[in-house]
């Protein structure tokens, strides 16, 4: 097994990971909705879930790409330039999911719970629509709400001062509903952020891979069969 095989493999594997954890993740809240309201539509921590951002940018999108990687320790698809090319391409389908698993987990981080947000709020209704993710604006993402001691809306505040924060800092305790909202919001859409920016850059390294495979020739060449 050459490096780009060996490397090949390795991503497949890692991205399988990544997609059991995003899936698992994302159905967390969904489980919680039907414990909590007895209704798969309701959910009263948040609705960023229903974007399905582990399910299917994680989750479904990243299937193929590791299917293609997997097949490499069989030396069956990635033994060749043709393989190893489709490899990359299909690692793009990877990286699409991938950054949108990372747009909804920041707008929900942004947002925060539906706790934490006024009736006049979009996401309190859960209108799924993609004009939420391109008016979102990096410079004004605040996790305030969660460092708070009073659960705020991250619009609610203008002067977002770093210094204040880390000398009130203090995190939210499971005593109230409202704080066990906030930290079981805060850890599902950063698991999901973490699981999103994991799976791009190992999509990156795979493209990467994919096109040093190609300019070599392929991956392998298979070995004389030991008796």
């Amino acid at each position: 097994m050459t490096c780009c095989e060996g490397w090949t493999s390795c991503n497949g594997f890692s991205l399988l990971i990544l997609i059991i954890l995003g899936v698992v993740i994302n159905c967390i809240p969904l489980g919680m909705s039907l414990v909590d309201r007895d209704s798969a539509s309701l959910n009263p921590i948040s609705c960023y879930e229903w974007w399905f951002p582990g399910i299917i940018g994680a989750g479904v999108m990243a299937i193929p790409a590791t299917t293609m990687s997997l097949a490499s320790r069989k030396r069956a698809c990635c033994n060749n330039k043709t393989g190893m090319f489709l490899s990359s391409l299909l690692s793009v389908i990877t990286i699409v999911g991938a950054v949108y698993c990372m747009l909804v987990s920041l707008q929900a981080l942004a947002e925060g719970p539906l706790v934490c947000n006024s009736q006049a709020n979009s996401t309190v209704s859960c209108e799924f629509s993609l004009r939420n993710l391109s008016n979102f604006q990096p410079e004004s993402f605040s996790l305030q709400w969660f460092f708070e001691d009073s659960c705020v809306s991250p619009t609610a505040s203008q002067n977002f001062n770093i210094s204040e924060i880390i000398n009130n800092w203090s995190v939210p305790n499971s005593n109230s509903e409202e704080d066990r909202h906030r930290i079981f919001h805060f850890s599902v859409f950063l698991s999901l952020l973490l699981v999103g920016i994991l799976e791009l850059l190992f999509g990156l390294s795979q493209i990467l891979i994919g096109f040093l495979g190609c300019l070599c020739g392929g991956v392998s060449r298979r070995r004389s069969q030991v008796v």
